[in-house]
């Protein structure tokens, strides 16, 4: 029976030892680190704020960000590894066009990480949602705000026998959301027929002004030119040959940042969409 106790004892330390790191693996993030924008918006509305050690440095531009105020009071990276690591977090929020040495170096030295693809539909965008809070160990937080997209999306849809509208999503740019993704999905639930496939699209990309103004919809869910000297990107948004059809479509605002992501931003793409379907059919009473 020589060194049975040693032997009981090592076998306690070790269980020991595994229940802890279960405990820990199971805990929730202290220090939460999210290098992707669209993630950075769920982050901000799922965790605690004092779970959020840095944003990604995109969501402070208010071209593309939905939460540039919030963005403004927490702490940013411009995600390379050496800036994460130096923030010690627990949880590191990724996409999968992170660079393989830069997630290779956040694992090497023991940092958990979580990797999200994009979202095509308002399904993923939703499962999305769940998968982030999860991580932050805010299940219910997650569970609510899918609750208030859903519900956001179930308001702007149109009553049953309203007409359908044709429209486009028309950027800087000329930039065109194609069929098949989640902008398009949104703009059919809310009662609109998506007429990018009229001009030639298979994938979002541009589309000519010529081609736009020859054949119109009925509705041009435009971005609007940045405040100050007009760039060129944005100078096609305010192009005099929009005009000429303008008794023949409607133009509606429609933020360029809503394109970027799905999530939270999806309560106001919604209501963005609903107030454009309700101004044409007040417009044309």
């Amino acid at each position: 029976m020589t060194g049975w106790p040693t032997r009981r004892g090592a076998a306690a330390g070790l269980v020991a030892a595994a229940v802890a790191a279960r405990a820990r693996a199971q805990a929730p993030p202290r220090r939460v680190v999210s290098l992707n924008p669209c993630l950075d918006a769920i982050l901000v509305r799922v965790a605690d704020r004092g779970q959020i050690a840095a944003l990604s440095r995109y969501s402070r531009d208010p071209d593309s960000s939905s939460i540039v105020t919030v963005a403004a009071t927490l702490p940013f990276t411009y995600g390379s590894a050496e800036e994460v690591v130096a923030l010690a977090p627990d949880l590191v929020l990724l996409d999968i066009f992170t660079p393989p040495a830069s997630l290779a170096a956040l694992r090497r030295l023991g940092v958990r990480t979580a990797v999200f693809g994009g979202v095509d539909s308002l399904a993923e965008s939703l499962a999305q949602v769940a998968r982030v809070a999860a991580a932050v160990g805010r299940p219910d937080r997650g569970k609510a705000l899918i609750a208030r997209i859903r519900a956001a999306v179930a308001a702007a849809a149109p009553p049953p026998g309203a007409p359908a509208l044709t429209a486009l999503v028309f950027q800087a740019n000329g930039f065109v959301s194609a069929e098949g993704t989640l902008v398009d999905e949104m703009i059919r639930s809310a009662g609109f027929t998506n007429v990018a496939g009229r001009y030639g699209l298979k994938r979002s990309g541009p589309v000519s002004l010529e081609r736009l103004v020859a054949d119109p919809p009925q509705v041009l869910l435009a971005g609007e030119p940045r405040p100050g000297a007009p760039a060129w990107a944005d100078r096609i948004l305010e192009h005099p040959a929009l005009r000429v059809v303008a008794p023949r479509m409607h133009r509606a605002v429609f933020p360029q940042r809503l394109l970027y992501c799905g999530g939270p931003v999806l309560v106001e793409m919604a209501a963005t969409l609903a107030r454009a379907r309700r101004d044409v059919l007040e417009a044309r009473a």
